[in-house]
């Protein structure tokens, strides 16, 4: 084995794809090498923002194959052995072995051998293959090449065993040299092997080669610089990766911020800092509060010890959180349901209607889903129309990531709950009325426990984000989250802006795996349709649409005027009244549910077996597939399922051949008939009782008492009997065999 080593070498990679593409790049070289026969070791992969690096060991040489290939028999017609001929590559028969076969008689066989090829030719044809199809998700031309790369190619260090593989790409030709840092380092290097180029670039080159490492020594450094002023990090694993792929050499400094700016909320804080400034914010350990400084990860080592580099930032820091200052100052001029009429300024979508349009739809839903969380209606609806309040807000119209964030602060301020965390959410005295100016309707007064629910759900409405997300676990936070996105896969069921493929711009797919985990994770008990049709009945109709956008005032009235204009010139299709679509839209959740399941190791095939009978409980769904997946591997449930496909199997037989008999069996005359009959009729029941209280543990142990009698059934009896009333009665019971197996699923879809 050889060593091989590669690395591209470019212009700063977009940090956000350095871990993808490194991925990326070893699948497709794997593909790539093993196909040509190589075998691939010690595989590693390295990224970093100029630089993507492969590792492995590989033979120098691919190894010989001899394939054979099986031809007609001897005597075939010639077109035949024409055929046989061409695939093989013989120029003639003769060239063919002919072996015997005891039952087949002669044929002809040929043996193709294949000679190695060396891997140095190999990697030749393997790499520029490779970078030529390379999925970057963006990627650019440069100096007049049609070669595309995500940012210009500077070189590429290509060697197999220490020598150099002759590769050109994009105009760029193979070596043995690198480069390393920009300032520090700069290079060129020439490199001889892997531990040369690591002990290189990590030595004078000053480049951490290793993303992992990279966030290590800024993780490490970062805790002690903080615990060096008594101070604590505030952990972001995002941020963290992010500032990993930005810099080669990551030096760890702590600045100083204005404290006048800890007023703000510390999630506008935290924000401003890392969205504008790459900057993690750090906290009083005893207090839990934010501190006055932050961290900042520089890419390189700075003279005058980063003093410099910690001015600007906490310059910019300053201009960034005295913007925020002003944005918050003027958001608190208004209460949060001031904001609520705002919500006609913003239009949802063309089809269906503003922002407050869906608020309206999703209050009035949530007010119905409420007693089936434990929450109550009034409370819910209430959250509901709060709940989008915050998105006309300039804090949140300068920084989007804080919906939901900053409707609960204003929501916490105006209730006077004094919240001042994400996570302080319960506690408070119930007595203590909020004023009435903050609820929408004034008869309406809520405790301090009532508000925190409200304002949990005002933040908690649009989890889960995703599959790593928390979802909603207060009552009216799951109330008003469901609703919201039952409302959006209607609405976009309802105009059929359907996903289509790898395609989904409306993230709906999200929508329904977080509707399916509320539901799961909250043991919520309902029947899905029934509300998928409430939300559709509060679709609008286009008429209605049109009116809300002649209702909407914009600044400035020629934009008014061309954006009403190009608005109505798109509404043009109607939402669908009839809800046809709700079928559909129930078997996409219901895919959803069962991506969530093979995520829970749970068989496909059983889930689809539980599916079949058209339940839409998805805690039920759930249960049955969990107790039927658990049956099933026992002996009982082996045999059971054997026997249920036998009979499927003859009744099949049976019905190919003419119409089965109908009507209901009859206790047989002969011993095991009647047993497996008086088993049947015993069972049958008794699942029915089962699956209606949801005890699927008795209704697998009652299939399971049938495993013995079935089993005997079909080992004593003959079912195709040459009595013609005999058979008839046979193929009734083989019915109801299936019939009371089906009760709890459909066995036809489990394998095995």
């Amino acid at each position: 084995m050889a060593e091989f080593l590669f690395e591209i070498l470019s212009e700063e990679i977009p940090a956000r794809m350095q871990v993808r593409a490194g991925a990326d790049l070893k699948k497709l070289l794997l593909a790539g090498l093993e196909k040509a026969g190589l075998t691939v070791e010690n595989i590693r992969v390295l990224t970093g923002p100029r630089r993507l690096t492969f590792v492995a060991d590989l033979p120098l040489r691919s190894p010989d194959v001899s394939e054979e290939r099986k031809g007609p028999r001897v005597g075939s017609p010639e077109r035949a052995l024409g055929g046989f001929m061409k695939a093989a590559g013989l120029s003639d028969i003769s060239e063919a072995e002919i072996r015997t076969d005891p039952k087949k008689g002669e044929f002809y066989v040929a043996v193709i051998e294949s000679a190695g090829r060396d891997t140095d030719a190999i990697l030749q044809e393997v790499i520029p293959e490779v970078m030529g199809n390379f999925p970057w998700p963006k990627s650019m031309k440069s100096a007049g090449s049609t070669f595309r790369w995500v940012r210009p190619l500077r070189g590429l260090l290509v060697l197999l065993g220490g020598a150099i593989v002759d590769v050109t790409v994009g105009g760029i030709q193979s070596s043995n040299t690198t480069l390393g840092h920009r300032r520090h380092g700069a290079g060129p290097f020439v490199i001889s092997s892997f531990k040369d180029y690591t002990d290189t670039l990590e030595g004078k080159g000053h480049v951490r080669l290793s993303h992992e490492d990279r966030k290590a020594v800024i993780k490490s450094k970062a805790t002690a610089l903080c615990a060096e002023k008594g101070l604590e990090l505030v952990e972001d694993e995002g941020l963290l990766n992010e500032v990993a792929g930005l810099t080669e050499w990551p030096v760890v400094l702590l600045g100083d911020m204005d404290a006048g700016f800890l007023n703000l909320p510390d999630e506008v804080i935290r924000l401003t800092l890392k969205s504008h400034q790459k900057t993690f914010t750090v906290r009083d350990p005893k207090t839990g509060d934010l501190a006055a400084h932050f961290i900042i990860v520089a890419n390189q080592i700075a003279p005058d010890g980063g003093d410099m580099i910690k001015a600007g930032n906490g310059k910019v820091i300053s201009a960034r959180l005295s913007d925020a200052v002003f944005f918050q100052t003027e958001d608190a001029k208004l209460k949060l349901i001031d904001y609520y009429d705002k919500l006609d300024t913003v239009v949802f979508h063309k089809k269906l209607g503003t922002i407050r349009d869906k608020a309206e739809r999703v209050a009035a839903l949530a007010h119905e889903l409420a007693p089936k969380v434990g929450a109550d209606p009034d409370l819910a609806e209430q959250a509901a129309k709060l709940a989008k309040c915050d998105l006309v807000t300039q804090t949140v119209i300068e920084a989007t990531s804080l919906q939901g964030q900053i409707g609960r602060l204003m929501f916490e301020r105006e209730a006077g709950l004094n919240n001042n965390s994400v996570h302080s959410r319960e506690g408070g005295n119930p007595e203590r009325k909020a004023p009435a100016s903050d609820a929408l309707d004034p008869t309406l007064r809520w405790g301090d426990r009532e508000n925190n629910s409200v304002a949990t759900a005002i933040e908690d409405h649009y989890k889960p984000q995703g599959p790593s997300d928390a979802v909603p676990t207060d009552p009216v936070a799951i109330a008003v989250a469901l609703a919201d996105k039952l409302d959006t896969l209607v609405g976009f069921w309802a105009i059929d802006e359907k996903p289509t493929g790898s395609k989904d711009p409306f993230a709906l797919r999200r929508a329904a795996l977080g509707v399916v985990r509320i539901i799961l994770e909250n043991d919520v008990r309902l029947r899905m349709e029934p509300y998928l049709w409430l939300a559709t009945k509060k679709m609008p109709k286009s008429d209605e649409v049109r009116a809300r956008i002649d209702g909407i005032e914009l600044v400035g009235s020629v934009k008014s005027k061309e954006f009403k204009e190009a608005a109505h010139a798109r509404v043009d299709v109607d939402v669908h009244s009839t809800g046809a679509y709700i079928s559909d839209l129930l078997a996409f959740i219901l895919d959803r549910l069962k991506v969530y399941l093979r995520d829970q190791a749970m068989r496909h095939d059983i889930i689809d077996a539980v599916l079949a009978d058209g339940s839409d409980d998805l805690v039920a769904i759930v249960n049955r597939v969990k107790a039927l997946q658990t049956f099933i591997t026992t002996p009982e449930g082996e045999n059971l399922l054997a026997g249920y496909k036998r009979a499927a199997n003859i009744l099949k037989a049976e019905a190919k051949k003419g119409d089965l008999p109908t009507g209901e069996a009859n206790r047989p005359a002969n011993e095991h008939g009647a047993k497996v009959f008086d088993a049947l009729t015993t069972a049958s029941p008794a699942i029915t009782a089962a699956l209606e209280s949801e005890d699927y543990a008795a209704a697998m142990r009652e299939l399971a008492n049938l495993r013995e009698p079935i089993d005997t059934f079909f080992t004593e009896t003959q079912i195709i009997s040459d009595d013609i009333a005999v058979k008839d009665n046979n193929l009734r019971l083989l019915r109801m065999i299936s019939d009371t197996s089906r009760q709890i699923a459909d066995f036809e879809a489990i394998q095995g």
